[in-house]
């Protein structure tokens, strides 16, 4: 096989997965996150063939790496109480470095961390691969509660407005010599929080009321078609996997 028709063959997969049903690409990022959450801590081979499964997902859309680390940090603060458990546990110990360690505590820390990071990729993937403007058409066509799904069509398109908003005020601060650094300061920032979230409230209700105006019933409408079954068996496709390595983890207990 020639060297075009494997790039043409590998753009064509990538295409597919890009362009999946944003309702599929929900429903996979969950039940993966959910089998990855039921898998029995212990089997740590399952947690090796799960990152594979996300791998194959990053190379088949072409997620790039450094894309993708600087935005994990959001787990961060989970590895910090992941790395205290080994210490804080009690039950059976053992010695490492001089420092003695609970077994159990390991158990729960290795966990966290790496159900943690496997959700968290999981998400970043979704959000890799998936339009901001498409979440809301995709939670309808899944049946989500309509105030659910008018709640974050609203967060999604005023929180870009509400940050630079934020940044407004605090240039402005800083321009009259403040400095938020500044521990006596606390209560000027806390001050400028809770303008922001008047702020905030007063839009949300001038929004609503013009929406109100406008005939909005209070169910975001669904955009485009319904997914097919053939994109629901690709779509599912690194779930269904996760989900046989699952059982054979607790049918190998």
């Amino acid at each position: 096989m020639s060297t075009p028709t494997i790039e043409n063959g590998a753009a064509a997969v990538t295409a597919a997965a890009r362009r999946l049903p944003t309702e599929v690409k929900i429903v996979g990022a969950v039940v993966f996150t959910f089998v990855v959450v039921a898998t029995p801590r212990e089997a740590m081979w399952a947690f090796a063939l799960y990152f594979s499964i996300v791998a194959a997902v990053c190379v088949a859309a072409r997620i790039r790496l450094s894309w993708l680390l600087p935005r994990m940090s959001i787990e961060l603060p989970f590895l910090v109480l992941a790395v205290l458990l080994p210490f804080a546990e009690s039950g059976t110990r053992v010695e490492w470095l001089g420092l003695s360690l609970s077994v159990p505590g390991l158990y729960a820390a290795w966990g966290i961390v790496v159900k943690g990071t496997l959700g968290v990729l999981a998400s970043l993937i979704l959000a890799a691969t998936t339009p901001v403007q498409d979440l809301p058409g995709g939670l309808t066509r899944l049946h989500v509660p309509p105030l659910i799904t008018t709640v974050v069509l609203l967060m999604l398109r005023y929180a870009t407005l509400l940050a630079a908003e934020a940044k407004s005020m605090d240039i402005a601060r800083r321009s009259r010599g403040d400095d938020p650094r500044m521990l006596h300061r606390i209560g000027a920032t806390a001050r400028g929080v809770g303008s922001l979230f008047v702020r905030a409230y007063e839009r949300g209700e001038r929004v609503h009321w013009a929406m109100l105006s406008r005939g909005f019933t209070g169910a975001v409408p669904a955009t485009g078609s319904a997914a097919t079954r053939t994109a629901w068996a690709f779509g599912l496709m690194p779930a269904a996997l996760a989900g046989a390595v699952c059982a054979a983890a607790w049918g190998g207990l």
